[in-house]
């Protein structure tokens, strides 16, 4: 039986749309709309999709930034969407997130030693000595010299910043760890040392990931399972093995589609599985069209595809997809 750390159930995440000088409800943005999913402990599980599908909100759903408009969050078996404030905090202290951006996510009046204790001294954990000794374990641990630790963020490189990120994100020795976009704004060069490092960590600390991401080639190099995400709902669930054998929902094939081809196998494998999308943009998340979101741009959709939302549709014990075709 799987060891889930986490199972997500149903969630959603609105945003209201106000208007007038009473700032009237008019209307929601449905950012994410009745997500489910559940990610096996030690594992890296992928939420891929385009910019504006709602992934970063799930993201910061999860882990408490934004409170769910309903569904469930259950980690390590206990449901935080129903505990008190002062209990969740406790429970959420087990997670910890890394953001796209480290220069934004980072306080540039800090000291890389202020900003790695930072959530050492929110929680009240240690001596300020003990906090500094701390500091020092976490950025050898994130290969960097304690002699950063009175720079500025500032003075350092952005993966420099993004490996200071990671360590405050360590700090609290958290299970579970969402990394949101965490090597987007990076140049290439530095990306592929960044993931080789949160390898490294997930293996040594033994740590769960949730990766955010718009890029199926970080995908196929880093996670073990991915959920593909559209317009707000997951669209398919699928391992990382088989999102490039075996896609099914046309969504799915048109992310491989737009993977640059580098080898001659690679080329050969879009000819077969990729899919080209009707030209046109995401449909509003505060107005999404009827039945299947993705119809549209879809060049397989039917005219059940444009009344009726899709159910989940088991291809295999470890593959759902969300699509008429297969129903």
């Amino acid at each position: 039986m799987p060891d889930y750390i986490l199972e997500v159930k149903n969630l959603k995440k609105y945003f209201p749309i106000t208007a007038g000088i009473f700032n009237r409800i008019i209307g929601w943005v449905k950012a994410v709309d009745g997500v489910s999913f559940s990610v096996e402990r030690n594992t890296t599980y992928a939420i891929v999709g385009e910019s504006g599908c709602g992934k970063s909100t799930l993201a910061r759903t999860i882990i408490g930034i934004y409170e769910p408009t309903s569904g469930s969050i259950f980690f390590n078996g206990i449901d935080i969407t129903k505990l008190k404030r002062r209990e969740r905090i406790r429970i959420l202290r087990r997670m910890s997130i890394v953001f796209q951006d480290p220069t934004s996510s980072l306080n540039p009046r800090h000291k890389v030693v202020d900003i790695i204790t930072a959530p050492l001294k929110v929680h009240k954990i240690g001596s300020p000595s003990e906090r500094v000794e701390k500091a020092k374990e976490l950025v050898k641990i994130v290969e960097l010299d304690e002699s950063f630790l009175n720079k500025y963020p500032h003075e350092l490189s952005g993966g420099q910043r993004q490996r200071v990120a990671i360590a405050r994100a360590l700090a609290l020795e958290p299970e579970l760890i969402l990394l949101d976009e965490p090597t987007s704004a990076l140049d290439v060069s530095v990306q592929a040392k960044i993931l080789n490092l949160l390898k490294q960590l997930q293996r040594k600390l033994k740590l769960t990931y949730i990766l955010i991401t718009h890029n199926l080639g970080v995908v196929r190099n880093f996670a073990d399972h991915v959920s593909v995400m559209y317009a707000g709902k997951i669209v398919e669930t699928i391992t990382v093995n088989k999102i490039f054998s075996e896609p099914k929902h046309p969504y799915t094939r048109a992310l491989i589609d737009a993977i640059p081809s580098v080898t001659l196998e690679e080329e050969e494998l879009v000819k077969k599985l990729g899919l080209k999308i009707k030209p046109g943009e995401p449909p509003s998340l505060s107005n999404p069209p009827p039945g299947c979101r993705f119809h549209p741009r879809c060049p397989l959709a039917t005219e059940r595809c444009k009344k009726e939302e899709p159910k989940p549709v088991l291809i295999s014990s470890d593959h759902v997809v969300f699509c008429h075709l297969f129903s």
